[in-house]
């Protein structure tokens, strides 16, 4: 009669024999645990303890003394989303809808620009070192000067914007008003994907050039068009990079100050209109224009707790297409 040999369990190590095995490993993340906690947690604990604090520009000194009012500005928060609550704080549902779009139109734009820009820098021609560099050129421009840049382009008399569609291609009779009513909308996206078009192409175009040149060989031999190799070649393989530029992307544009430092200097104020009203301009204005800091602390942690819920729906949606290559 045989007998199975039953595997060998390990015992479980105890927390302090862990912590000896790997001491050489937290030594080295000590210092930028300690510099998250400074920077990162403990703002982030007093925001939150300021938003339940009527903090104002007349007991601003008092700071976390300032009178404790509870749930009063999450209260007005939310009615504010369905057009009630206070009147100093207003629009708030309509920037919310704004950067809902905002952000969906420059992600879809920057991901079919970023593609194409890619695919065009992976081919074999004269110069491409250089036009690899010159694609980097507008990542390496700060925010606030994106929106200089293209306030003059977007002059109505002078901008290059209009020169270009009125005086050479004859698109437009007359010049176009870009940074007013719903065009503004046009020229605050094309800014911001002009902004972050440098890191979808780059980024896309190191996953194409690892992908083997036998899978796109073995195709041509089976009689494959360019269209079908980039659909079931190409696509597939650049899909998890594709994910996780939309996840930076959203963060940058709905959640980040990206978006506010473009669009203040792009027209110039920080009351931007019925149209590229943006939440993070929204709540900036409202915080320091109306010195209301304990509602500004308390949209953020809304805003926050709800990039913690689109992180963590991105990672369950994406899992699979993260793991693709493991």
């Amino acid at each position: 009669m045989t007998t199975i040999a039953k595997p060998m369990v390990l015992p479980k190590r105890s927390l302090l024999s862990r912590w000896r095995r790997h001491r050489i490993a937290y030594a080295f993340i000590a210092p930028a645990v300690f510099i998250m906690l400074i920077i990162h947690i403990i703002p982030s604990l007093q925001a939150i303890y300021m938003s339940f604090l009527d903090l104002r520009t007349q007991n601003l000194l008092e700071y976390l003394g300032a009178p404790f009012v509870g749930l009063q500005h999450y209260q007005n928060i939310i009615a504010s989303l369905f057009g009630s609550g206070t009147p100093l704080i207003t629009n708030l549902g309509q920037s919310l809808e704004n950067t809902f779009w905002y952000t969906a139109w420059v992600q879809t734009a920057t991901l079919v620009f970023g593609t194409v820009l890619a695919l065009l820098l992976n081919r074999e021609f004269r110069g491409r070192g250089i036009a690899r560099t010159l694609t980097m050129l507008p990542w390496v421009v700060p925010t606030f000067v994106t929106g200089i840049i293209w306030n003059f382009i977007f002059l109505q008399q002078g901008g290059l914007a209009n020169r270009i569609l009125v005086n050479w291609l004859h698109v437009a009779d007359q010049p176009i008003t870009w940074l007013i009513n719903e065009n503004a909308r046009a020229a605050f996206i094309i800014a911001t994907v002009w902004r972050g078009l440098p890191y979808a192409t780059v980024t896309l175009l190191s996953g194409m050039q690892v992908i083997p040149a036998d899978l796109y060989e073995a195709a041509s031999i089976d009689g494959a068009s360019s269209w079908q190799r980039f659909r079931y070649i190409t696509l597939p393989l650049l899909k998890p990079l594709m994910v996780v530029i939309t996840m930076f992307g959203v963060i940058f544009n709905f959640f980040g100050f990206g978006a506010y430092n473009i669009g203040v200097t792009l027209f110039g104020t920080d009351n931007l209109g019925r149209y590229v009203n943006l939440i993070t301009i929204n709540i900036v204005r409202q915080t320091f224009n109306n010195q209301l800091y304990g509602y500004g602390a308390a949209a953020s942690v809304l805003l926050m707790l709800l990039a913690f819920v689109y992180v963590g729906l991105w990672y369950r949606v994406f899992r699979s297409s993260l793991r693709t290559e493991e």
